[in-house]
């Protein structure tokens, strides 16, 4: 549908107090908002301006950049809006979190020390040498520019430092990213050469060799054995591993479904990190081998099958079989001291964390030729970039790489 904006002249005639009559010259530019179809009305001194007007909404209906401006929110208003989208997507400490560093968009930045931000925060009195430096809280979206995020992302750089400045740009490119497709305010692009942080040091990984030692050994290892391996073969975090009940675990399927955590506490919370985390992994043959025989032989809760790796309890002493006191949460601290250490120190494997298991899944199955998407989907990314970028790392020495360039470019294919 082609917009239309009219542009005619009208004159009011006004009474001022002395009972002199004076008459104001309008142009008023009409035209129907092309999303909701009302009937506009703005006016303007001058005919030039109100054709420069016109000519600008033209311009932006044409490429699809028209908002309403007075729907517009501000940058204030789409944090709101970004955390009331996230709530119930990620777990509690998660948004938490995101709370937290949203405020350093949001603003004002307290200027000053600890203790005189809690008296400030009580009182609502400035203390002395104290100050509140504004962020972007207060602009509206539609006029936030390239040039005032790069302003606000030095000045929040001087005041707390590189990776925190990094970090609420991050949550500043989804903030502004949902306000595009709910309220269709285009954002604009981030500024370059911001600056980075120190190169962060990758997790340490094992290779594949080293993995094949640990599994070969789970696979023999029939009380700690699945505690180790399990990670490496199915790329879970600590907190989902320690978290999964048998009951998500589907053999007909051939899946483990990830539908929970475990939180520090050995409470079990009914969401993953994100909502990308609720997925469904495969079980391969080695994997499905170990859980059927850890099923016979897992502690109960009770008389009944509930956590995959719980707390273990005590074995009873001869001629008593079973145990006493487990199926319980087992807490993250006492996995890694009684399962995760001492197989790699019997073992002598080089040690790396129950994290850097999930590293390895994801690496290997980059370096097996599984495309990026499908390991994003597995390992419960949301954006396949976080895949590519976090965790993707060489499993494999420079031999492979100089192996897989001859094949390629042997003559005689």
């Amino acid at each position: 549908m082609t917009f239309k904006a009219n542009i005619t002249k009208r004159i009011r005639k006004r009474k001022l107090q002395s009972g002199d009559i004076v008459k104001q010259q309008r142009y008023v530019l009409s035209y129907a908002d092309p999303h909701s179809g009302q009937r506009r009305q703005e006016f303007f001194e001058t005919l030039r301006a109100a054709e420069a007007r016109r000519a600008d909404l033209t311009a932006k209906v044409a490429s699809d950049a028209y908002v309403d401006e007075r729907a517009v929110p501000t940058i204030g208003a789409a944090i709101d809006h970004w955390i009331a989208d996230r709530t119930g997507k990620v777990k509690a400490n998660t948004l938490v979190g995101y709370k937290v560093v949203v405020e350093h968009i949001r603003g004002p930045y307290f200027d000053g020390g600890a203790k005189d931000k809690l008296k400030w925060r009580a009182s609502g009195k400035l203390p002395k040498g104290c100050r509140l430096v504004p962020m972007l809280g207060d602009i509206k979206t539609s006029e936030l520019t390239t040039a005032r995020i790069r302003v606000w992302h030095r000045e929040l750089t001087a005041l707390s430092g590189q990776y925190t400045a990094n970090r609420a740009k991050s949550h500043l490119i989804s903030i502004l990213s949902l306000n595009e497709e709910d309220f269709r305010v285009r954002a604009p692009s981030m500024p370059r050469g911001l600056g980075r942080n120190r190169v962060k040091v990758k997790k340490a990984i094992l290779e594949s060799s080293e993995i094949a030692k640990l599994v070969e050994a789970a696979g023999k290892d029939a009380e700690h054995g699945i505690y180790y391996a399990f990670p490496f073969l199915a790329g879970t975090r600590p907190s989902e591993q320690l978290g999964l009940l048998w009951e998500d675990v589907d053999f007909e399927a051939g899946v483990v479904r990830i539908r929970r955590i475990q939180e520090r506490t050995g409470e079990l919370t009914g969401m993953t990190k994100t909502e990308a985390g609720m997925r469904d992994i495969p079980m391969g043959a080695m994997l499905k081998a170990m859980l059927l025989e850890w099923r016979v032989r897992c502690p109960r809760l009770g008389k009944e099958l509930h956590r995959v790796f719980p707390g273990p309890g005590r074995l009873q002493p001869w001629p008593k079989s079973g145990r006493t006191g487990g199926g319980g949460p087992l807490l993250y601290q006492n996995f890694r001291r009684r399962y995760w250490e001492p197989a790699f120190k019997a073992l002598g494997v080089s040690y790396v964390t129950p994290h850097s298991a999930r590293h390895s899944y994801i690496s290997t199955l980059q370096s097996e030729g599984i495309e990026v998407g499908l390991v994003a989907k597995l390992a419960g990314h949301a954006n396949a970039t976080v895949t590519l970028g976090h965790y993707t790392q060489a499993v494999r020495g420079g031999a492979a790489a100089a192996a897989a360039l001859d094949r390629a470019y042997a003559t005689g294919r």
